[in-house]
């Protein structure tokens, strides 16, 4: 599905579950063109569908918050972010799962959702983001574009969607 993106959301925990069929979709598609964002191929569509509806718990309880960017009602990509629960990290959070459809990359969307996130994660106290990409993709290249700090490399941290075990980038950016 290409297109211009026609708007970027914060969901609600009944928007997710109401929009978790398209976000499965945008994670097997995600998984299939090699993104390495804690899945291995084959990817069956039902499992993905049962982790974005898991998804919809966090979000109820505040700690996890999630975008998703659409062209009309085609979900094209989306992120997330997870709030600290500890008493000594309300000031952190996590980016996760930027994910954007292989049809509608290279359009600026990913760069959109990741300043989404920041700003969502700022506008909720976070003054600290942190994330993990593999090392040498396509996200990494997007998080120093964006100004955000290696923290370090980890080998073999994560196994890439054929299973092959690849180096992890740590990275972190002050906000807020």
């Amino acid at each position: 599905m290409t297109g211009g993106i026609t708007g970027i959301a914060e969901l609600t925990a009944d928007e997710v579950r109401a929009c978790a069929e398209a976000l499965a979709d945008v994670l097997v598609d995600a998984v299939e063109g090699g993104a390495s964002v804690g899945f291995v191929k084959p990817l069956p569509r039902e499992q993905a569908l049962a982790w974005w509806q898991s998804r919809a718990a966090p979000v109820a309880d505040g700690v996890l918050a999630l975008w998703v960017a659409r062209a009309g009602a085609h979900v094209l990509g989306t992120v997330q972010v997870r709030f600290s629960d500890t008493a000594n990290g309300t000031h952190r959070a996590e980016v996760a799962k930027l994910l954007v459809r292989r049809d509608a990359r290279g359009s600026g969307l990913g760069r959109a959702l990741l300043d989404v996130a920041e700003r969502g994660a700022a506008e909720r106290g976070a003054t600290l983001l942190v994330l993990d990409t593999q090392t040498g993709s396509a996200a990494e290249r997007l998080y120093r574009r964006a100004g955000w700090t290696e923290a370090g490399v980890i080998p073999d941290y994560a196994a890439d969607p054929d299973g092959v075990l690849r180096p992890t980038t740590l990275f972190y950016k002050r906000i807020g």
